[in-house]
């Protein structure tokens, strides 16, 4: 037995494979080495799933730096002086967006989002509503319902989120996506990847794939905005500029 797996075991290994589908208090997390879930595998069949945004603007780079004397550094590198890099702008300002691009069996297709106030329904088709608009990071962020008791009527769902204002840095934000099924983990996709200039990111598809519904992570950045994802994934919606009131 080599010297490695006998002090350490599978250790490496198997943390790996762990916190590669674990997040957060027991959830699953969505990854690129594990991209799907099936909600009809874990009986998560009736009731709402619920979609969560949370996020928050970020001061500024200093507070995510290590700790001094965390981490892995060179043996010698304590004895040097941090260096201060210069700084952008002391606040993040970013305006995050829920929204769901919906197509149903039947053929209807739309979209559910803050904008224009298109806040859909839950007990009436697209079976999908948003509770509202947060343009602040609250720490209750937007919800997006999903009535999976009509998921017959569904053929796919994507949830995407848009930076309507504000700084196109998604890395600086500390969004995250959760969804909540009527059982089982919840399900968390956080959009820390680093996408310069980029406005929106396709986030998750739900998709009735024969009966069985499956969530599929995307995590696909664009530079533009509805009309460019909705191209990349070949909704056909037709699609104008609009504006929020200010407050």
């Amino acid at each position: 037995m080599e010297f490695r797996d006998r002090f350490f075991g599978n250790w490496g290994r198997a943390s790996a494979r762990q916190f590669d589908t674990s997040g957060t208090n027991g959830s699953v997390e969505l990854t690129k080495r594990n991209p799907t879930f099936s909600l009809t595998k874990q009986g998560a069949l009736s009731g709402n799933l619920r979609v969560n945004l949370s996020w928050r603007m970020r001061t500024s780079d200093f507070g995510d730096r290590p700790a001094f004397g965390t981490g892995l550094r060179h043996p010698f590198r304590k004895f040097r002086p941090e260096m201060v890099q210069a700084q952008g702008p002391a606040m993040v300002n970013v305006d995050l967006d829920l929204a769901c691009m919906y197509e149903l069996q039947d053929g209807a297709k739309g979209v559910v989002q803050p904008l224009g106030n298109i806040l859909g329904s839950l007990n009436n088709a697209p079976y999908v509503q948003l509770s509202g608009d947060d343009r602040f990071g609250s720490g209750s962020g937007e919800t997006i319902y999903v009535n999976m008791d009509h998921r017959d009527k569904i053929k796919r769902l994507l949830i995407f989120v848009y930076i309507y204002d504000g700084t196109p840095a998604f890395d600086r934000t500390h969004a995250l996506v959760t969804l909540f099924p009527g059982n089982g983990p919840q399900i968390e996709i956080a959009l820390n990847e680093r996408a310069p200039e980029a406005r929106s990111c396709a986030v998750v598809m739900l998709e009735n794939v024969k009966g069985e519904i499956i969530l599929r992570r995307e995590m696909k950045y664009v530079y533009g905005f509805q009309a460019e994802l909705d191209r990349l994934y070949g909704w056909g919606l037709q699609w104008g500029r609009g504006y929020k009131t200010k407050v």
